[in-house]
């Protein structure tokens, strides 16, 4: 006599679900592999810089194994009728200015280590790079930074002043149409199905804007009606895990950034690295990390003081990154991360996880445009080593299972870090992410 199996609940069944949460459009990848290009692609153009020539950098992203890159097309600057014209077609390159040694102020940081020295035509520039794009089979996903850093590199305060001017209550009115006289220049100029996904702002929650909520749903919303071939979308630096019901209805793509900071949060509270005005800083903590050649935070000097108002970096992030010795840094944590493996792969799989059910429940593509540990300094190792790799593994690998659409190796696998050089295990990830079924 055969016994039937033991039947212990709805929760021990393997769910249905299968295939991609929702249906990307017929024209694009089934999966983007994306390589994360954000500002720099206009701030780090200086001569012999990662994106001086953007038809080389868009030929080697091809050759890694990605088919999309994610940029912030500064639609404020270029189509934000904000009076802007003349400088989004000689756009000056600063960086974040000289410091009393004579350095450039962030260049022990990520994204921010720009020289500066240049000037360029931005609007004509993000033609190039839908051509370049297209002449390497890449699509691109747009956004915004505007309101959160990318003024800051410029040498006048005049792109930030105008933005700034704007009341809170209509930024997100001003972006949409910005986004729509953006979508139409790239229409006319035949580079329509390049456009992967549009997002109203790069991380809304982290940037100078009022909750999607209160206006920016609306604006995604008429930009969909207005452009109903294209994804468009907001993006959230951390999205509501435990209550993704809170997520406004209408975005067109689910794009959450998936970070688990874990044991580099323990190391950001203990050294106070990104607070400002803290009596007493840089404290004792982070004094034993700093390099012996650091000056003192006085004698470190500031930026101009419109930029830091132009950027969510505080203004010790800024000194403790510029001056952290990138090997007492990973060894702090590699010393520390035992304690928090588990749960930051369990962090990085629960979130995954939540952003995929949620798409899937409102049928639109999932895509998690950045992730997965946080915030490093310019050298440091941690994330681009075996820990990274393997969390970075972890959590590409549940989102593949959970039919996330799009993804990218590593928030720092782009060529202005120094992940870029490591080829083989790109190449690696993104087969692994481009030859995962969609169905």
């Amino acid at each position: 006599m055969t016994e039937e199996p033991r039947y212990l609940g709805s929760g021990t069944l393997e769910g249905a679900a299968r295939g991609l949460t929702g249906p990307p459009p017929s024209h694009l990848p089934a999966r983007l592999a994306i390589t994360l290009w954000d500002f720099s692609w206009y701030t780090r153009a200086e001569d012999g810089g990662p994106y001086a020539d953007l038809d080389g950098a868009c030929a080697k992203a091809a050759e890694l194994g990605y088919n999309a890159i994610r940029i912030c097309a500064a639609p404020l600057l270029l189509f934000g009728g904000l009076g802007l014209d003349a400088l989004a077609e000689d756009l000056e390159i600063e960086g974040l200015g000289t410091a009393p040694d004579g350095g450039i102020y962030g260049r022990g940081t990520r994204w921010y280590d720009a020289p500066g020295g240049y000037r360029l035509n931005l609007r004509q520039r993000l033609l190039e790079l839908f051509g370049a794009a297209e002449r390497h089979g890449l699509v691109v996903v747009l956004a915004s930074w505007e309101y959160q850093q990318s003024p800051v590199f410029a040498a006048s305060p005049q792109w930030f002043e105008a933005i700034d001017a704007v009341p809170l209550a209509d930024r997100y009115r001003v972006l949409a149409a910005a986004w729509d006289r953006l979508i139409r220049t790239v229409t006319d100029a035949g580079h329509r199905d390049r456009i992967a996904l549009v997002e109203l702002h790069n991380e809304v929650d982290f940037s100078i804007l009022p909750a999607l909520a209160d206006g920016g749903i609306e604006q995604v919303r008429r930009l969909r009606r207005l452009h109903p071939d294209l994804l468009i979308t907001a993006s959230y630096g951390k999205p509501p895990h435990l209550a993704m019901h809170t997520v406004p209805d209408g975005l067109g793509a689910a794009q959450f950034h998936v970070y688990s900071y874990g044991v580099l949060d323990a190391l950001q509270r203990q050294i106070d690295i990104r607070s400002e005005g803290t009596a007493g800083f840089p404290n004792p903590a982070l004094r034993a990390l700093l390099r012996k050649d650091a000056p003192s935070f006085p004698d470190y000097g500031r930026l101009a003081p419109w930029k830091y108002r132009a950027t969510v970096v505080t203004d010790q992030m800024f000194y403790g990154y510029d001056w952290i010795d990138p090997g007492a840094w990973d060894t702090w944590l590699h010393d520390e991360y035992g304690q928090y493996r588990e749960v930051m792969r369990r962090e990085i799989e629960s979130r995954v996880i939540s952003i995929a059910a949620w798409a899937r429940w409102k049928n639109v593509p999932a895509v998690v445009g950045e992730g997965w540990i946080g915030y490093t300094p310019l050298l440091g190792t941690f994330e681009e080593g075996p820990v990274g790799r393997d969390l970075a593994g972890h959590g590409i690998r549940t989102a593949l299972e959970h039919g996330v659409w799009g993804m990218g190796p590593c928030s720092n696998a782009a060529p202005h870090h120094p992940l870029w050089a490591d080829e083989e295990w790109q190449r690696r990830i993104n087969t692994l992410i481009l030859t995962a079924p969609a169905n």
